[in-house]
């Protein structure tokens, strides 16, 4: 499923752009003069791609042996304000002692999110173990919020990981959910997540539930502190919102401020 998904959306876009919510209406791409609206496929640096785990340990002793991390980072040390912005005060979305953590602001209706979930799936596989990579979604209202709050009840319900691929899928492929085209109900979107095995009604309890509005309420304070301009929007440790040139360009540059911050908690 992953690797048709992947195929399927190498095509969807030819240029990539950053989604941003308008007064919470449908039209969600950002001007050109944004920094994440200047993505293009075409400028990509090919040397971020994972390094291979080694084949030379055996089949039996590979789940205790640890993946040596790839050789990252690669290119010329990140410049603030160009490459990244510093962010005030800023805090991991969630804390947790000797890691590092590297955030996805996304949406499921932004085409330019759909168009870089597998990149970020094959880069984040290859994250050393003191790093963790954690997905925000953006909540600019209307349909936002609808898809925000999904993707916390999914994680409620246990079927957040296996569905989130799928439901890129559903909205920009398949095009069995409308995304940025309408407005699709928690009814339309607990029908999808219905194919994964949660009762529909179960699934819009949990979407209307408090622990799911505290979340979302979380992540909508997330992205407001870390002024992002668009998504998808890579957060490092909470400190540094990621710019870049194109998405490959964008993961260049988390890698050195991973490095940066794995550094300074190794001293």
């Amino acid at each position: 499923m992953k690797i048709r998904f992947a195929l399927a959306l190498t095509a969807l876009l030819p240029l990539m752009v950053a989604c941003k919510a308008q007064d919470g209406t449908a039209d969600t791409t950002a001007p050109a003069t944004t920094p994440a609206a200047q993505t293009t496929p075409e400028a990509a640096p090919a040397a971020t791609e994972a390094a291979p785990a080694s084949e030379a340990a055996p089949a039996d002793a590979a789940a205790n042996t640890p993946v040596p991390a790839p050789a990252r980072p690669v290119g010329p040390e990140p410049v603030a304000g160009t490459d990244y912005v510093a962010i005030e005060g800023g805090q991991p979305f969630q804390p947790a002692t000797g890691k590092v953590e590297v955030t996805e602001i996304f949406g499921y209706v932004c085409p330019a999110c759909a168009r870089f979930q597998p990149l970020v799936n094959s880069w984040k596989a290859g994250l050393p173990a003191d790093v963790n990579f954690v997905y925000v979604p953006a909540a600019f209202g209307s349909m936002w919020d609808n898809y925000a709050r999904a993707f916390y009840a999914a994680e409620t319900l246990g079927v957040q990981e296996k569905t989130h691929d799928a439901l890129y899928s559903a909205i920009h492929i398949e095009q069995t959910l409308k995304g940025e085209r309408g407005m699709d109900t928690p009814e339309d979107i607990a029908n999808f997540y219905a194919k994964y095995g949660v009762q529909p009604k179960t699934f819009t309890d949990t979407m209307a539930s408090f622990s799911v509005a505290a979340k979302v309420n979380r992540a909508k304070q997330f992205a407001q502190r870390s002024k992002i301009s668009g998504t998808p929007s890579l957060i490092v440790n909470g400190k540094y919102l990621v710019k870049g040139k194109s998405y490959e360009d964008m993961l260049r540059i988390a890698d050195h401020l991973i490095a940066r911050e794995r550094a300074a908690n190794a001293q």
